[in-house]
């Protein structure tokens, strides 16, 4: 089995003092563990910060009613397991010292050293700053992170720390909060995580999202793992002992253990296979651990002797390791029962990168500073810094961070052998800015294994890639920004057509921000005055107008965004200018939403009509509480809904809606019409409804082997009373036996 952080250093038994006085105990352990994989470290620092954290946080307490000191202890315990040195752990102890409490920056500094305060001030989030909308406050966070990161790792390393022990205690949080952090962290924790190599808190991270996002899938996971775990346990344990055997045979000193697949993984394999969990086999993988690359590939030898190897299932990661850090021999072989499992072979240093990724090359453990491997380790960071510099837009920052640090890599070689990784999808522009500037700036074609392809043509694993450039090429066109897929590709593109062609990006800036104005029916010129766009040019550091076209024009800012920022302004003038006698005397019903729907208790909520059973104005219906779509509206009658059909849970979740007469918009009904099958019986019906003036947006119809005809009709209504008259005309013609309004 994986090897987990400590999952709770407090007995759920105890009481609060109990708890309270036992974060000394803890602390003195903490201290006892630095102590021993640092001798020289200055532990009285650490019990200095935890006596502040403590008198800091005196009379705080967390959701679950437990004094807050518990959370940056269980923080610097978890960092003392990863061998941390004493200042992430005096940092871990005092991150929320300057955001929760009167404690300054500046305290910090004075008590323990620049070091300590700007980790904590890392880690702080950016709250004292009003942004328009969550997601450009967590851009922002994030963008911090990041920056500080690329000066000191253990910035990052807190924060993943922090985000797991919080996820441990979600439970504790509202539903809609529970939902928000666990989608976050599946997002962005659980994939930087995963980049930095650290696998033990990748998979929590990962399972415990798992838990909120998706509770039905995690508990049939979970159940049927322990269901079946004796009879998986006896196949590995037989696995396990006939590997011994061998290797003892053969002189091989070893370590061999079982590996379960984290729920999540299963969870993945399931959704992208479209299988039961009953129909996985390889939930359980046998590692073996040696002392030597030499003895990975002798054991790699034995195991294909003792077992049929699957094709297409061997990977090296020794020669070719992820690029973080990871390495391992994979193989997939079949066992004696015809059941195919995993086996990961590799040595004792690299089961330890693979636990604790960059955290096993901690260059601060005695200390250090200055260049060292770590610092090759982390010069992604700074590129990542370096290439998202220019980008000011929330979204398209969001876009390009997941597309860098959280996609499946692809590897591919220069004709020198160089390996360039680079994210899954990526074409061979982004390969000639991944392997220079210059490169990808005079490159004016590209051949893959000695063939010329085209400039969109996507890199496969193992391509042998060869750039071609030439001193008279015109630098990159415009519309490279469509083809590439990574973000240093496209901000060394915009920077060039930034400083190169700024006249240019003034022109098409100016174009793109008309032709948005005019899709909002805006005229330009009232939208863009001064007074408005000076907020504009404060955010986004620009000098003038033109500025804000050539950002625009070279991809720096969306013109969708500007747009409708000053639309705002627009709209609140519009407002403030109406005369007193045209403006509405009546109150607005905040609760009604465009659809005509009333939610009972809810202010502004997203609403969506059921396509399962199209509820129309007139119709009984109720309101289901979706898991991240609002509320959707079903016809009571909708068969999808009846608690029969429903757990226990999803029965709790209805909420009362009502019809409000305010909206006038048209709505698919379904009629289904059985007849005598005959000639331009289909025309009589299409007749009646053109003579009500009913739009039909669809008609299927088909033959029965009992002479009938089975026709539906997707009509648009306005409400109940002119379906009802419609499936009155209809039923009267002849030939027609039945006419019903069918739920889909």
């Amino acid at each position: 089995m994986d090897e987990k952080l400590n999952t709770g250093i407090f007995n759920s038994s105890e009481t609060l003092p109990q708890i309270a006085d036992k974060t000394d105990v803890i602390v003195e352990k903490i201290i006892k563990m630095v102590k021993g994989y640092s001798p020289k470290a200055n532990t009285d620092m650490i019990y200095v910060a935890y006596r502040m954290a403590k008198a800091a946080h005196k009379n705080q307490f967390r959701k679950s009613g437990e004094p807050y000191i518990i959370h940056p202890v269980q923080i610097a315990y978890i960092a003392a397991e990863l061998s941390m040195d004493n200042v992430a752990i005096c940092a871990g102890l005092l991150h929320d010292v300057i955001e929760d409490t009167p404690y300054t920056f500046d305290d910090i500094v004075l008590l323990f050293g620049r070091s300590v305060a700007e980790i904590v001030d890392g880690v702080t989030k950016l709250k004292k700053i009003q942004y328009r909308d969550h997601q450009e406050e967590q851009v922002e966070n994030l963008r911090k992170m990041f920056f500080a990161m690329s000066k000191d790792i253990r910035v990052v390393m807190i924060k993943l720390i922090d985000r797991l022990h919080n996820m441990r205690t979600l439970g504790f949080m509202p539903t809609e909060k529970q939902l928000y952090i666990a989608k976050e962290t599946l997002d962005v924790y659980a994939p930087l995580a995963h980049r930095l190599g650290i696998s033990k808190i990748k998979s929590e991270l990962e399972d415990l999202s798992l838990k909120y996002l998706d509770p039905v899938a995690y508990e049939e996971i979970t159940e049927s793992i322990s269901r079946k775990k004796s009879e998986r346990e006896a196949f590995v344990a037989d696995i396990i002992d006939a590997l011994k055997k061998r290797m003892t045979e053969n002189g091989i000193d070893c370590e061999i253990t079982g590996r379960a697949k984290h729920f999540y993984s299963i969870f993945r394999k399931m959704y992208a296979q479209n299988k039961t969990i009953d129909e996985i086999y390889d939930l359980f993988a046998v590692r073996v651990i040696v002392n030597t690359v030499a003895e990975c590939y002798a054991v790699l030898g034995m195991v294909h002797e003792m077992y049929t190897p699957l094709p297409m299932r061997f990977k090296d990661y020794i020669a070719m390791p992820k690029p973080n850090m990871y390495q391992s021999l994979h193989t997939t072989v079949v066992g004696t029962d015809g059941t195919p499992f995993e086996i990961q072979i590799r040595t004792h240093e690299m089961h330890k990168v693979a636990q604790e990724g960059i955290a096993a090359h901690w260059k601060y453990k005695e200390g250090k500073a200055g260049a060292d491997s770590m610092d090759k380790e982390l010069e992604w960071v700074r590129k990542l810094m370096e290439t998202q510099a220019d980008i000011m837009d929330a979204d398209v920052f969001m876009n390009s961070l997941k597309i860098d640090m959280f996609s499946d890599q692809v590897f591919a070689f220069t004709p020198q052998g160089k390996v360039i990784p680079l994210p899954n999808g990526s074409t061979v522009i982004d390969f000639a800015f991944a392997i220079h500037t210059q490169v990808g700036s005079k490159m004016v074609g590209a051949k893959a294994n000695g063939k010329i392809v085209t400039n969109s043509y996507k890199l496969q694993n193992g391509d042998i890639i060869e750039i071609m450039t030439s001193p008279q090429a015109k630098g990159p066109s415009r519309d490279w920004l469509k083809i590439v897929k990574t973000s240093q590709a496209k901000s060394k593109i915009n920077q060039w057509l930034k400083h190169e062609r700024r006249d240019e990006n003034i022109v098409h800036g100016k174009e793109m921000l008309e032709k948005e104005a005019k899709r909002l029916n805006i005229p330009f010129a009232k939208l863009f005055r001064e007074e408005w766009l000076l907020p504009v040019y404060r955010k986004y550091t620009l000098g003038g107008i033109e500025d804000l076209y050539a950002s625009v024009g070279y991809g720096g800012l969306s013109s969708q965004k500007i747009v409708m920022r000053l639309r705002e302004e627009y709209i609140r003038e519009q407002k403030k200018n109406q005369p007193a006698e045209s403006r509405p005397t009546h109150t607005v019903r905040k609760k009604t939403n465009l659809s005509g729907i009333e939610v009972k208790g809810i202010d502004n909520c997203l609403v969506r009509l059921s396509k399962c059973c199209n509820p129309v104005p007139g119709d009984d219906i109720v309101g289901f509480i979706t898991k991240g779509r609002g509320v959707s509206v079903h016809r009571a009658d909708c068969p999808n809904i009846q608690p029969d059909v429903l757990s226990e849970e999803d029965r709790n979740r209805f909420i009362k809606v009502n019809w409000t007469g305010e909206n006038r918009s048209s709505y698919i009904a379904t009629l289904r019409v059985e007849a005598e099958d005959g000639p331009g019986m289909m025309m009589k019906v299409t007749t009646v409804l053109a003579e009500l003036s009913m739009n039909c947006v669809s008609i299927n119809a088909r033959s029965t082997k009992d002479g009938m005809s089975v026709m539906t009709f997707g009509v648009e209504i306005q409400g109940t009373e002119e379906l009802k008259k419609a499936m009155t005309r209809i039923g009267g013609i002849s030939g027609v036996v039945d006419v019903t309004r069918t739920t889909n």
